[in-house]
């Protein structure tokens, strides 16, 4: 069974403050006591309230943002009792948090474009992911008309944050079902159509992360068209170090996981190769 990451650790960290975002989203900034070094983009921790009426299982969220301070911010949607709890934490408040955790996006071609197909709440990974890209902290450094980020929910409110990631300078495309904020329709649609315009160049490197059915299209359309395409899974988990095998998937036989019959997305994950899991 793989191990958890060497640099994971279990400590208690201070809520710095916690900021509104979009219809139902925060944004929560933490201080670790033992701040983490550099983190690569995708990577996780659990977080857990220490208030009485909070769950006591932790909860897996991608790291949104690392500041020079060693502070953390997370974009979280809150959905229930463990997210509103850490959600209504004031500044000071003392949380249990875990990692960081999982294997992160890898180091991609330098001369190969990437998009980035995000919904809702799965955009989490990708704003260090294009920090990391333009400023080449991990792998080759990216121009910025090669990174591109085309970005869906239901409606506007549902694009968390999506003036942050505008500044990144970056191709932004935005897609809402109910056409409140850029093209109407949802992000597969928007996607084919900038390759029917020729917006997009025929070969690219595809990330995507959100809803499953979501990501799950993106997968297919990768492989209709040959292309390499990585998930970051939003996957329920208890434990986030491989133990209590509540993320467990099933992988291709012939893919880089083949050895394996059975993979788990806190340890082996949650970033993964199309190629490698079964969907």
């Amino acid at each position: 069974m793989p191990a958890p990451p060497i640099d994971a650790r279990s400590q208690n960290a201070h809520v710095l403050g916690v900021e509104p975002c979009g219809e139902d989203g925060v944004l929560l900034r933490i201080k670790p006591l033992e701040p983490a070094d550099p983190l690569r983009a995708g990577r996780f921790f659990m977080l857990r309230s220490l208030d009485d009426t909070a769950p006591s299982i932790p909860r897996p969220f991608s790291v949104y943002r690392q500041y020079d301070d060693g502070s953390i911010e997370f974009l979280i949607k809150v959905m229930g009792p463990g997210t509103r709890a850490l959600a209504g934490s004031p500044p000071g408040t003392e949380l249990v948090c875990v990692g960081p955790l999982g294997n992160g996006f890898p180091e991609f071609e330098a001369d190969v474009p990437r998009v980035m197909v995000a919904g809702g709440i799965g955009s989490a990974p990708f704003y260090m992911a294009i920090q990391q890209a333009l400023e080449g902290s991990h792998g080759a450094k990216v121009e910025p008309e090669d990174l591109t980020l085309i970005y869906g929910g239901r409606q506007a409110g549902f694009l968390y944050d999506l003036e942050a990631f505008m500044e990144l300078g970056v191709r932004v495309l935005a897609a809402t079902d109910d056409g409140s904020v850029g093209f109407h329709g949802n992000v597969l649609d928007c996607l084919r159509k900038q390759w029917d315009a020729g917006n997009l160049p025929e070969t690219v490197h595809l990330l995507t992360c959100g809803p499953e059915p979501m990501m799950e299209a993106v997968a297919h359309e990768a492989a209709a068209k040959n292309l390499k395409c990585w998930v970051s899974l939003e996957t329920y988990m208890g434990c986030g170090v491989g133990i209590c095998n509540g993320c467990s998937l099933v992988t291709r036989p012939d893919g880089p996981l083949g050895a394996w019959p059975v993979a788990k997305a806190c340890v082996d994950g949650p970033v993964f190769s199309t190629s490698a899991i079964e969907f």
